[in-house]
């Protein structure tokens, strides 16, 4: 088969498009025809430039840390799948052979496409419990997209945050992949109210676009004053924040409401932010950082996407 294979830490040029051994699916394994597979930065492009060795990748490396394809091949002990399904898989999952619903599996975990096979390639194998099945409006392009990211924004904004109908949500970073999806979320399935925060007006209006129903370009407007219009006062209820800009972050956070709460999955653009403790007990506001997501959240992201 085709794959695109690391040999040696570098520039993009490291890549190389070559022949490599076709897969094998081991006991509770199926193998993916690949139809689609993300780029993400990190775990793709800052380990192709060797900025992610502590993370213990091993060379020869086929990246891609993700992927959606159809089911060529199943290896033994796997009855829940069959040739033929249309599946996605991600991140986290058994590296040894195990039993294809993953329980009591003790053995080592790893993210595919660091400490296994990624899908940058014709074929990938991967354990049966990590795969996910693809609903039918959803084609294999998003449904790769969204299973690298929106789970994230779905534990923050539905476990983490517990965001309610009806409460107010403000988004930074409306213009990201987390806010994007974020907003999405928020006002599709959680019917939150929802508003978009950006830095520029293209960002502000793309939020805007996807459902948010009020948008604020934080250097043209001031955060504070302008949530306090639209809240008569009150403040939001949930921020949703993946960036920890240090010069918008502190603002942003004096717009949190009694009782409100701070969730948070992300940090590049900090990490430090000062915050106004005052206002954290007098608010009784909650800050949790929480990366990741539950397994038995991916099903239920595919489906609000399809």
């Amino acid at each position: 088969m085709k794959a695109i294979v690391i040999h040696e830490y570098g520039p993009p040029d490291v890549l190389r498009y070559e022949e490599w051994r076709e897969p094998v699916p081991r006991a509770g394994e199926i193998r993916i025809t690949v139809h689609a597979a993300t780029v993400n930065r990190v775990l793709d492009v800052s380990l192709r430039a060797g900025k992610e060795k502590a993370r213990g990748p091993g060379l020869p490396l086929i990246p891609g840390v993700d992927c959606a394809g159809i089911v060529d091949a199943v290896g033994p002990q796997v009855t829940r799948w069959k040739v033929g399904d249309h599946v996605a898989a991600a991140g986290f999952m058994p590296l040894e052979p195990c039993a294809e619903d993953g329980k009591d599996y003790v053995g080592p975990t790893g993210m595919m496409g660091i400490h296994r096979p990624g899908g940058f390639a014709e074929q990938v194998t991967v354990p049966a419990c990590a795969a996910v099945a693809i609903p039918e409006r959803l084609d294999f392009h998003r449904a790769a997209v969204v299973l690298r990211h929106m789970p994230t924004a779905w534990n923050l904004l539905v476990h983490v945050a517990a965001l309610k109908a009806g409460e107010t949500v403000l988004i930074m970073g409306a213009g990201g992949n987390l806010g994007t999806i974020g907003i999405q979320i928020a006002k599709n399935v959680l019917k939150a109210r929802v508003i978009a925060v950006a830095g520029a007006d293209q960002r502000v209006v793309l939020g805007q676009k996807l459902g948010a129903d009020f948008g604020i370009n934080y250097t043209t407007q001031e955060i504070i004053a302008e949530v306090m219009k639209i809240t008569d006062g009150k403040g939001v209820n949930v921020l949703y924040d993946n960036i920890a800009n240090p010069r918008v972050l502190p603002q942003a956070f004096r717009t949190i409401g009694m009782n409100g709460r701070l969730v948070t999955a992300g940090a590049h653009a900090g990490p430090n932010v000062p915050i106004d403790f005052s206002h954290l007990y007098h608010k009784r506001i909650t800050i949790k950082g929480m990366p990741g997501h539950r397994s038995s959240d991916l099903p239920d992201c595919l489906a609000a996407a399809a």
